[in-house]
């Protein structure tokens, strides 16, 4: 008996899918640790079809050639295509820059040549974008490898970068691109909450959780005490949550020294009482600070923070020696 037509159909998209997922789920993906060109044949004199840049995805590769004692990889790749655009073309590059799942410690080679992109991004005179090189390095690793000891923290690294990066308005989500450069803007906070949902209880969640403060701080203070209360609050409250965090004593700082510069908003504006109790708050934090994070700067910097509000010095406004 003959299937209807919607039942074929209906058969057809069935296998298509079932096909395309079976594919899918075979494909070699992967990622370059070098600048890679991508040429029309596997031939360094043939066209070039485009340049692939170090943590670019390699969506596919369809196969591999060996020409002259050289191997090649014929792949779909992502390429740059302007200031704020890429696309995806398929040619043949020099197979010892590509990197996949199955690359023999593929997991520290990524990791390493991430490492070493990171490093010249703070060299004076270091490689151009390399910043946004390990960005892309370190992401490939959590995504290709996501069983390697290394891949939490690559993860957690490539979301810090692009975090810096956004917030010193060197990556731009194109939602932000009209702003005024004195707005403040929500940074994107994604691959912040991948690190969250991906490695839960673990230092880089504590990490993440700690950058992720920073779109819930004013942009301005202008002087006035309810952008210091709530930031306060803020970072008290997540040095309580992350005792164990790397950042849990930074916070401690961050809560008191709001409290001290709130001494100085209060007495601004006559409000003793209120002046009175932020000293006493801030001091508080201080104290904890010192009992339970003895070593490092942080305790001298809260031993600094205790002596100016014992003593009634200036931390916010014009009178104040030093900021935070």
């Amino acid at each position: 008996m003959f299937l209807r037509s919607w039942q074929f159909l209906l058969v057809a998209a069935l296998a298509a899918f079932i096909s395309s997922s079976l594919f899918a789920a075979d494909t070699e993906r992967g990622t370059v640790i070098r600048e890679a060109q991508l040429y029309v044949t596997p031939d360094p004199t043939a066209q070039k079809v485009g340049t692939v840049t170090r943590g670019r995805d390699i969506y596919f590769v369809m196969g591999r050639s060996n020409i002259d004692g050289k191997e090649w990889a014929h792949v779909v790749a992502r390429v740059e295509a302007g200031l704020m655009s890429a696309k995806d073309i398929s040619g043949w590059i020099d197979n010892k820059l590509l990197i996949t799942p199955n690359t023999p410690n593929g997991d520290q080679i990524i990791y390493g040549e991430a490492a070493d992109s990171e490093n010249q991004a703070e060299q004076r005179g270091g490689r151009k974008h390399a910043a946004e090189d390990a960005m892309r390095l370190y992401y490939r690793l959590s995504e290709y490898f996501p069983n390697s000891p290394l891949a939490g923290e690559a993860l957690w690294r490539a979301a810090d970068i692009r975090w810096q990066l956004e917030k010193e308005g060197i990556l731009i989500r194109p939602s932000a691109r009209e702003l005024s450069p004195d707005m403040r803007t929500q940074i994107d906070d994604e691959t912040m909450k991948q690190v969250l949902k991906k490695f839960p209880h673990t230092k880089w969640a504590d990490l993440a959780a700690y950058d992720m403060l920073d779109n819930k701080l004013c942009f301005d203070w202008k002087g006035e005490a309810h952008c210091p209360e709530k930031e306060s609050d803020i970072y008290e409250h997540y040095a309580h949550e992350h005792p164990q965090s790397p950042k849990a004593p930074e916070a401690l700082y961050n809560a008191a020294w709001r409290q001290a510069a709130l001494v100085d908003i209060y007495k601004s504006n006559r409000e003793n009482d209120k002046a009175e109790h932020a000293r006493k708050k801030g001091l508080a934090l201080a104290q904890e600070l010192q009992a339970q994070h003895p070593d490092g700067d942080w305790k001298a910097r809260a031993t600094n923070l205790s002596y100016a509000l014992e003593q009634s010095l200036t931390v916010y406004g014009s009178g104040a020696a030093n900021a935070q």
